[in-house]
């Protein structure tokens, strides 16, 4: 196999990671459960958990990745055999995603091309989003496409391909969201939601609250997913593995935090505070919004440059999911990287059919009222993902020992600042926290009690 990638600068790095976490989890999961739980409360509740919880998960997956200049299986496996089951699961997390999640990118391309050529209102009514999703050859072409795109940049490799395009993608994402935001806030009622939005209310604190704003972190920060290891793996050892932690992790929550800005108070303001309409889930972005856009003087100029932002977001994390993948196959088998791209990209468009069919042809699959989509997304972000972060913590925390990577953070200054929290977290706080969301998880999906 030919020599391992790398990304050529530290800021070439940060904004691919960075455009890795940044994705649909940021842009709707995050202001829908910031609306759920109380605002301010999950805003501060988040913020505290993403600088120590995720900052200590992320060092750690990004250090296995230099330390060994392996994706996942690999790395788990050169460190000690015994341990290297982590690695294949982490495997299998975007194996499940990838597919699923370009279903999704495929609406959002699909929206973008509609509100660009003027069907602003179309998108307004109320069956507008199952109609279309209830098709079947339509959903299947734009998911094709989306995959195709996908594709094409991973091809191209690490540095022409996933650099290059993070570069330009992730600077114009944070302006288009700072654009809507800034936009959204001169509506009539807005001040409400914002005020709602960043004002804690101690007494919404609670034990859900908490689960669900430790979930979201996974979910946007791509953690327990082997991307962050294959990430690393790509990563010069001459480039500041803590500082580079840090900038992702502000770019990822600064991410999160304007897209609460940018949607929850345009959403007070049209429907009066009712937070319901907040409650939406995957419905806030293709029903709710689109009503929203619908209602505004220039919405239709709006929501063409919300749903080009979206394409941005859900495209990079794509871009990291396929890579991942292609990389893991790539040092399993010594593949070159085009043979590797044309197998997982024919792989995850055969996996991908059952989903983007799951709201029509296939509707009748269903499992405790889940469709194939979410079948898929409960196995790997519920399931999976907390027990592929527990047994990292444990592998890290108790195996190799938390100095072996605190070493690799130091390799380029000697200096690992947050050394004794990390130490700390990896070994006894987030084993437990991972046991309390993978239980909360289960719980929630078997109706013993709701997240």
């Amino acid at each position: 196999m030919s020599k391992r990638s790398n990304f050529s600068s530290k800021i070439g790095f940060v904004l691919a990671a960075s455009g890795s976490a940044v994705g649909l989890g940021n842009i709707w999961r995050f202001p829908y459960l910031a609306a759920r739980y109380g605002g301010g409360t999950f805003l501060l509740i988040y913020l505290i958990l993403a600088v120590t919880f995720g900052f200590t998960l992320m060092t750690a997956e990004i250090a296995l990745g230099r330390k060994t200049g392996l994706s996942a299986i690999g790395a788990f496996k050169s460190l000690d055999k015994r341990y290297s089951f982590v690695g294949v699961l982490a495997a299998i997390v975007p194996i499940i995603i990838f597919p699923y999640y370009s279903v999704i990118g495929g609406w959002v391309v699909k929206y973008f091309s509609v509100f660009i050529t003027g069907g602003v209102n179309a998108t307004a009514a109320d069956d507008y989003f199952t109609s279309f999703i209830g098709g079947t050859f339509e959903p299947l072409g734009w998911f094709l496409l989306f995959m195709a795109v996908t594709a094409v940049i991973v091809l191209c490799g690490v540095e022409k391909g996933i650099e290059k395009v993070s570069k330009i993608m992730m600077p114009v994402l944070v302006v288009l969201t700072i654009i809507i935001a800034i936009y959204g806030l001169t509506l009539d009622g807005a001040m409400e939601g914002l005020a709602y939005y960043v004002k804690p209310h101690m007494s919404d604190v609670s034990v859900k609250t908490i689960l669900a704003a430790m979930g979201q972190l996974f979910y946007s920060m791509s953690l327990a997913m082997g991307i962050m290891i294959t990430y690393g793996s790509y990563m010069k050892k001459e480039d500041n593995l803590e500082s580079s932690v840090r900038q992702i992790e502000l770019f990822d929550t600064g991410i999160a935090f304007l897209a609460g800005l940018m949607i929850i108070p345009a959403v007070f303001a049209f429907s009066g505070g009712d937070r319901s309409a907040l409650n939406a889930g995957p419905g806030l972005m293709f029903m709710t919004l689109p009503k929203v856009f619908a209602s505004m003087k220039f919405g239709g100029v709006i929501g063409t440059i919300f749903f080009l932002l979206v394409f941005f977001a859900a495209l990079t994390s794509a871009i990291s999911l396929m890579e991942t993948i292609v990389s893991i196959f790539r040092d399993k088998f010594h593949w070159g990287r085009r043979n590797a791209c044309i197998f997982v990209a024919v792989l995850s468009l055969i996996l991908g059919i059952p989903s983007s069919l799951g709201f029509g042809p296939l509707g009748f699959i269903s499992w405790m009222g889940m469709s194939v989509l979410d079948i898929m997304d409960f196995v790997s972000n519920s399931v999976l993902m907390p027990i592929v972060a527990f047994f990292t913590c444990i592998f890290v925390g108790f195996i190799i020992k938390p100095k072996t990577l605190a070493d690799e953070v130091k390799v380029t200054d000697g200096k690992f600042k947050a050394e004794k929290m990390f130490n700390v977290i990896i070994k006894w706080v987030a084993p437990i926290f991972l046991v309390l969301i993978l239980g909360s998880s289960v719980a929630n999906a078997l109706g013993i009690f709701k997240i």
